[in-house]
C-alpha cells in the first residue's frame, strides 16, 4: 500500500451493540485487548484468566490516547464491571494486568491467528424465552450509563417479554433489545415528568384580564386598598398593549406595579400640599398627639374632641392642605378653654373686638354655641 494513501495499514474494529452498552471508547479499548487472547498465555487466578499488556503497547496501537485516556477508559471498564484490574494505576505504572469479569478456565496457548480455533462463536439467534430475564451486568450497565435505576428496568421486563414473544421474531441480542427498550421508555417518562413540572402559559392579556386570586391575597395582605387596586388594572393592561409583548409573569408584574403606586400614594397623602375634603374616617396623624404632649395636652382629651371636629368640617365643605394642622389649633384652644387659659388678642367670627376666657359666666349660651375660633 503506497505511504501516501489516507488509509492506515490496520483498521481498528468494534461492535456497533457493544459499543452502545458500555461506551464507544470503552468498546474500542475491549475488543483491542481481546486480541491479546490469541498471543498470550494468561495467568489464572481465583477463577479467572488474567493478562499482562505493557502500557506502551496500547499507546502504539491505539495512537490517539495518551497516558491519561487510557487510565481513564480502563478505570471506566473496571467501574462497569467488565474487567478486573491487578496492577496500579496506568500513570504510575508501565503495565497493565486485567481479566474479563468472566470465570475462565486455565487457559493454555492458543494457536495463530490464522486458525483461530478458540475465536468465539456467534450464537444463534431464537425466540425470546417465556421466563427470560435480563444480566445482572446489563442492570449494572443501565444503572451506570443511563442512570436508570434497576427496578425501574425490571418493571418493563413484563411488557417486553410479552410484546416480542407475541410478535414470534428471533434474535440473537435479546439482552440489547431489551436495553434499547429500557432506555426509551426512561426517556418518555423523563419528558413527561419535566412537562408536568412546566409553568402552564398564562392567559393572554386583553382588556378582561384580572389579577389571579393568589396576587389579590398577596396585595390584600399588605394592607393595600381593594378599590386603589380595581382602579389601577385598566391602566396596567393599557401599558402593556400599548408596549405590544406582554410579560409571562403578569401577576408579579402586577403586584410590583401596584406596590409602588400604593407606596407613592400614601407617602404623598402623608405629605400633601393639595387642598382636601375632611374624610368620614380621617384621622390624625401619629405626630399630631406627640406635638399635643409636648404642650402637656391629653391625648384621651384630643381624641374626644375628633368627632366634633370631622363633623364640622364636613358641614362647612371646606377644603386644608393640612388638616393635622387644623385639629392642633382646634385640641389647643378647647383644652385652654376647659383650663380657664385666657386667650388674649383673639377675634371670633360675630365677636370682634370681645376678649374671649373660658369661664361660662361671662359668656352666653349663644356666644358657646357659635364659637367657631378654633377653627379660623
Amino acid at each position: 500500500m503506497s505511504s501516501s494513501s489516507i488509509i492506515p495499514e490496520r483498521q481498528l474494529v468494534f461492535s456497533p451493540e457493544l459499543a452502545a452498552t458500555i461506551g464507544l471508547e470503552e468498546a474500542i479499548l475491549l475488543q483491542q485487548l481481546q486480541l491479546l487472547f490469541d498471543h498470550y498465555r494468561p495467568q489464572p487466578r481465583g477463577g479467572y484468566a488474567y493478562y499482562t499488556v505493557q502500557r506502551d503497547y496500547l499507546l502504539r496501537a491505539l495512537p490517539f490516547w495518551n497516558t491519561e485516556d487510557l487510565q481513564r477508559i480502563t478505570r471506566g471498564l473496571a467501574d462497569k464491571g467488565v474487567l478486573l484490574i491487578d496492577s496500579p494505576p496506568l500513570l504510575s505504572c508501565d503495565a497493565l494486568v486485567f481479566a474479563v469479569n468472566e470465570p475462565h478456565a486455565t487457559a493454555a496457548p492458543t494457536t495463530p491467528p490464522a486458525t483461530q480455533p478458540n475465536a468465539p462463536q456467534r450464537r444463534s439467534a431464537g425466540l425470546l424465552p417465556a421466563h427470560w430475564s435480563p444480566s445482572e451486568d446489563l442492570l449494572q450497565l443501565l444503572s451506570l450509563n443511563h442512570n436508570i435505576p434497576r427496578q425501574f428496568a425490571l418493571d418493563q421486563l413484563e411488557d417486553f417479554v410479552f410484546y416480542w414473544r407475541e410478535r414470534g421474531e428471533t434474535s440473537h441480542a435479546w439482552e440489547n433489545k431489551f436495553r434499547q427498550h429500557v432506555v426509551s421508555h426512561w426517556r418518555r417518562q423523563q419528558q413527561a415528568s419535566a412537562e408536568g413540572f412546566r409553568v402552564a402559559d398564562p392567559p393572554p392579556l386583553d382588556r378582561q384580564w384580572r389579577p389571579s386570586p393568589d396576587a389579590m391575597d398577596i396585595m390584600a395582605r399588605a394592607g393595600i386598598d381593594a378599590e386603589f387596586i380595581e382602579q389601577a388594572i385598566p391602566e396596567f393592561i393599557l401599558y402593556w398593549l400599548e408596549r405590544g409583548a406582554p410579560p409571562k409573569e403578569l401577576n408579579t408584574r402586577f403586584i410590583q406595579h401596584i406596590r409602588l403606586q400604593w407606596a407613592k400614594y400614601t407617602s404623598s397623602l402623608s405629605h400633601s400640599t393639595e387642598p382636601r375634603r375632611i374624610s368620614d374616617d380621617w384621622q390624625p396623624a401619629d405626630d399630631v398627639f406627640d406635638i399635643l404632649q409636648l404642650s402637656h395636652i391629653d391625648s384621651d382629651f384630643a381624641r374626644s374632641l375628633l368627632p366634633e371636629f370631622i363633623v364640622y368640617w364636613k358641614e362647612s365643605n371646606q377644603v386644608q392642605t393640612s388638616w393635622n394642622s387644623k385639629f392642633i389649633q382646634h385640641v389647643k384652644y378647647h383644652w385652654a378653654k376647659s383650663h380657664h387659659i385666657e386667650q388674649a388678642g383673639n377675634t371670633h367670627a360675630g365677636h370682634q373686638g370681645t376678649r374671649a376666657t373660658g369661664r361660662t359666666r361671662d359668656r352666653s349660651l349663644q356666644d358657646d354655641l357659635t364659637d367657631t375660633s378654633w377653627a379660623d
